[in-house]
């Protein structure tokens, strides 16, 4: 069965960095693509970033850009989120999750979720 660990979150100041990292193992599809999401409390659930297995084709939400970076090492089935300047608002349980589809980075077209690891930025 398909499963997806995520680790790196903790606590911030603003203007600080964290790593998240997600790996997959188990997998009994071929992997199409890898997005990262957020959820803060009494919201929905939003797309943060993402990127394709093969091609390294990279997405990123308007809030993030310039500031988090994702990228992969196919060898050790591994993404990362590599998130600089972090901010108050980026505060959130963030969540990986992959697809076997070449679908829009929404929550619902993707199939296999990690458990999340939170993210809090003090201000």
């Amino acid at each position: 069965q398909a499963q997806l660990v995520e680790s790196g979150g903790g606590l911030v100041q603003a203007g600080g960095s964290l790593r998240l990292s997600c790996t997959a193992s188990g997998r009994t599809y071929s992997a199409w693509k890898m997005g990262w999401f957020r959820q803060a409390p009494g919201k929905d659930r939003e797309v943060v970033a993402g990127i394709t297995w093969r091609e390294g084709y990279r997405w990123y939400a308007d809030s993030v850009k310039g500031r988090f970076t994702i990228s992969k090492n196919n060898a050790e089935n591994t993404v990362y989120l590599e998130m600089d300047s972090l901010k108050p608002e980026d505060t959130a349980v963030y969540y990986c999750a992959e697809t076997d589809r070449p679908v829009p980075y929404v929550p619902g077209q993707f199939h296999v979720w990690g458990q999340g690891t939170q993210v809090t930025v003090s201000s």
